[in-house]
């Protein structure tokens, strides 16, 4: 799973990739909510999972990073949503998505990449449960169907139009 957090605003632009191995993640599990936090030396991504009857999903995300993407600059870059609906999976499955960004405002974005996650019922073996894709990462065939039905439908067109051609009769010269 790779974490990026990018930055596009008039001033500074850059991305700032979250490096895994000097990363410290911690977390709390309860009845109905649980939280993972990735702490860096240059700040932290803070996640809330919210479960409900059928479902798991991030509701809570927030981010503080300390990183300079412009020569000079001192910034603090932060954001933060409470109102979200992130990551959903059924109970005891888990969230799998190939590439997903999330824009909290500001010309700040998080973008997570090959990422898997589980919040609740985890295996004994801490294996993940049955993927839940994401949107994009789900298989649509409704324009390769589209295409071949049109297709069909042309060849039957083009079929027809030459057998009627065939049986009009020829006007002008008879062969001997």
């Amino acid at each position: 799973m790779a974490v990026l957090i990018r930055l596009a605003t008039p001033k500074a632009n850059g991305t700032f990739i979250v490096q895994p191995k000097m990363t410290k993640a911690t977390g709390s599990c309860l009845a109905k909510y649980a939280t993972l936090n990735l702490t860096f030396t240059e700040g932290f991504i803070y996640f809330r999972f919210n479960k409900s009857a059928a479902e798991v999903f991030v509701d809570e995300l927030s981010f503080s990073l300390y990183y300079p993407f412009a020569k000079d600059d001192k910034t603090a870059y932060t954001a933060s949503n409470k109102s979200l609906r992130l990551f959903p999976a059924k109970i005891g499955h888990s969230y799998s998505c190939k590439n997903e960004s999330i824009y909290l405002g500001s010309g700040l974005s998080l973008e997570v990449n090959q990422d898997r996650m589980q919040a609740y019922n985890l295996t004994k073996s801490s294996d993940f449960g049955l993927p839940d894709p994401c949107a994009a990462d789900k298989s649509d065939y409704r324009v390769a169907i589209a295409v071949g039905v049109t297709l069909l439908i042309l060849i039957i067109i083009v079929l027809v139009a030459y057998l009627l051609g065939r049986r009009r009769k020829t006007g002008g010269y008879q062969p001997l």
